[in-house]
């Protein structure tokens, strides 16, 4: 009688569905953001841009444009502009977030609507960005209600415009970005909160911890991660300030170029004078700066932990609350 054949295992190929799903992701990046990049690469080598009708290049100069760039004085005026507009919108950003983050998911305020009241924090960041630039640039006109107002009150000359004040125009640029992202950022530091467990909180009540204390000790170490998160998104999104700053100055970047970031400055070289290899070579260096400052983040911002184990030796943990109990009578 011969013996029956094992019957042949057969696995399902799981694997390539899993490649199939993930394929459109790598698809459209490589379309939409790595040619680009390569392309952008290659050009900041190049001698490209119309002069008048005339095309001249593209002419292989190879670090010409980096050389032009760098030794440029605009280029770090531009720079400076942009960290300077970025940061007096990021910090009350920052601030007021974290303050509202922190009243919204007290339990203890049992406030009444808080999914109206985060709705409401939440829709300017639902509003197109030209939207606001427009909006706010009506708002400010020469013979518009904000400045005839202040005309009227005699806090400002009846020939201000606002295109004549360096920190007028920069402040209402920080305003509207910080009016466009603080709901988000509200909205991100709450789910950190929330992702807190109560219990830390009750037994930092009970050692007798104040409210301050109890937010410098446990909340703010515990929330470090979403706020590296939302400080490294600002920061990129403050490099690549364009849009508000664009249409609020009417592209002028007024008075005297001091509102002018680094990609109206781009946005100079490729739109106008089709200038790519110098656009290029000014991609390449705000690529670079942005790793750069991101990189700097995560150096001093992560926790850092000095070998494998528990995760006890963390840099960020939450600290030590508590107070010396008082000595009872008879111990």
């Amino acid at each position: 009688m011969k013996a029956k054949k094992p019957k042949k295992i057969t696995s399902n190929m799981y694997a390539k569905w899993g490649y199939l799903f993930i394929a459109p992701f790598f698809i459209v990046f490589t379309l939409f953001t790595l040619i680009p990049l390569l392309s952008t690469f290659i050009y900041s080598f190049f001698e490209s841009f119309m002069d008048g009708f005339d095309q001249v290049g593209p002419n292989f100069v190879g670090l010409q444009n980096y050389i032009t760039l760098l030794t440029d004085s605009e280029l770090y005026k531009y720079l400076w502009n942009t960290f300077i507009i970025w940061i007096m919108g990021f910090l009350p950003q920052i601030i007021i977030s974290l303050l509202l983050a922190v009243w919204f998911t007290d339990i203890r305020l049992k406030l009444r609507g808080l999914q109206f009241w985060k709705t409401i924090v939440y829709m300017p960041n639902l509003v197109m960005a030209s939207a606001f630039g427009m909006l706010f640039l009506t708002l400010f006109a020469a013979n518009g209600p904000i400045i005839s107002f202040l005309i009227e009150a005699k806090a400002v000359p009846a020939t201000f415009t606002i295109d004549s004040s360096v920190w007028g125009t920069r402040g209402v640029i920080a305003f509207i970005n910080f009016l466009m992202w603080f709901g988000n950022t509200t909205l991100l530091l709450m789910a950190g909160v929330m992702g807190i467990d109560n219990e830390i909180y009750e037994a930092a009540a009970i050692d007798g911890s104040g409210a301050f204390r109890t937010f410098f000790k446990i909340t703010m170490p515990l929330l470090m991660p979403i706020f590296i998160y939302v400080f490294i998104t600002s920061l990129i999104g403050g490099v690549q300030l364009f849009d508000v700053a664009q249409i609020f100055t009417r592209g002028s970047g007024n008075p005297n170029n001091t509102s002018k970031t680094l990609i109206m400055y781009l946005y100079e070289n490729l739109v106008p004078s089709k200038n790519y290899g110098k656009g290029g070579a000014l991609s390449m260096l705000i690529f670079f700066l942005t790793l750069g400052l991101s990189s700097i983040v995560f150096r001093y911002l992560v926790p850092q932990t000095k070998g494998k184990g528990d995760g006890k030796d963390k840099k960020y943990h939450v600290m030590d609350v508590t107070r010396k109990p008082k000595q009872v009578d008879g111990e």
